[in-house]
């Protein structure tokens, strides 16, 4: 799958077959617009494209109220290599292109930038400057045979409305089957091993220090998780996301996670690391010993949940 930041330059454009949209979690009802792309781009001889965006427009717009992220970047990327994705657009979105005119959009983005041939856009589809395109604009455009146009309805699944509104809420609640079901696979967060502060490995309870790049996660609190991707078969753990009130106050969402029976060091290495239940928040100790009872606590619990003891 090629990776380009904006849209490519003269010489690296093909024709494509494309979808826009923000494709936070790549959950069910994306696959299946996917798996459309994918199968007219085939049907035509054409390139399967997605443009997304990079802050979430939400973000560069109202950043405090913005909606919470699903995937990182990384991730929403393999999902859509792995949906058959021949190109993506990273367009930044900023005052700039905020400022393109719904007609500047069409012309200069999805013409002239992308060469757009088809494109599937939702029956909801609005684009542009103050949101003025619309799918009758893009009807007009197709009519005049710039592009063949297909919208497709909102997925359901039994009358359930297959969402990103409706993964952050079930994500947001603890409920990570119903995130898994809406998701058609369990919550994951990837990333590469860093080096911390050591302060886990000091009370006994080494870590995996993952990054969250963005400030608003999906998912808070502590987990009993599986890390994929240091060996045959995915290692238990403790996991907590959040910002470490006990010992940080600077405001940085962390990823920790504390494996069991596993020693080695892999700083660098890239791991995918599975959310299978909730334990509970984050909370404020007075104390590192209490910190440190706390995570012995949920590890023990943790240890049960994944062996399939009762917690």
């Amino acid at each position: 799958m090629q990776i380009f930041r904006g849209t490519p330059r003269h010489s690296q454009r093909v024709p494509c077959a494309l979808t826009v949209g923000n494709f936070d979690g790549v959950h069910r009802g994306h696959r299946a617009l996917l798996a459309r792309v994918t199968s007219a781009a085939r049907a035509r001889g054409l390139a399967s494209a997605v443009m997304t965006f990079e802050p979430h427009p939400r973000e560069f717009f109202a950043p405090q109220a913005a909606p919470t992220r699903i995937s990182n970047l990384r991730d929403k990327l393999g999902a859509l290599s792995e949906a058959g994705i021949d190109r993506v657009f990273i367009q930044h979105f900023n005052r700039r292109f905020a400022q393109l005119s719904a007609t500047e959009f069409v012309e200069r983005i999805l013409l002239n930038g992308c060469d757009v041939r088809w494109l599937l856009v939702g029956d909801d589809f609005r684009f542009g400057a103050r949101r003025a395109g619309d799918n009758a604009l893009l009807q007009r455009y197709s009519a005049q045979g710039r592009f063949e146009l297909e919208q497709m309805p909102t997925f359901d699944d039994g009358g359930e409305r297959i969402s990103s509104t409706g993964v952050r809420t079930a994500l947001a609640a603890g409920d990570l089957k119903r995130a898994e079901r809406l998701l058609g696979r369990p919550y994951s967060i990837s990333g590469r091993v860093l080096h911390g502060r050591k302060l886990g490995r000091a009370m006994g309870f080494p870590t995996l220090n993952l990054r969250i790049a963005h400030a608003h996660p999906a998912v808070h609190g502590i987990f009993a998780v599986a890390v994929h991707g240091i060996g045959p078969h995915p290692v238990p753990g403790v996991a907590s996301i959040g910002l470490r009130p006990t010992v940080d106050d600077q405001g940085r969402w962390l990823l920790e996670v504390h494996l069991f029976d596993f020693g080695r060091e892999i700083y660098g290495a890239l791991v995918r690391v599975e959310f299978v239940q909730k334990l509970r928040e984050e909370q404020k100790y007075e104390t590192l010993d209490a910190l440190a009872a706390a995570i012995r606590r949920d590890a023990e619990r943790a240890r049960a949940i994944l062996s399939g003891a009762p917690a």
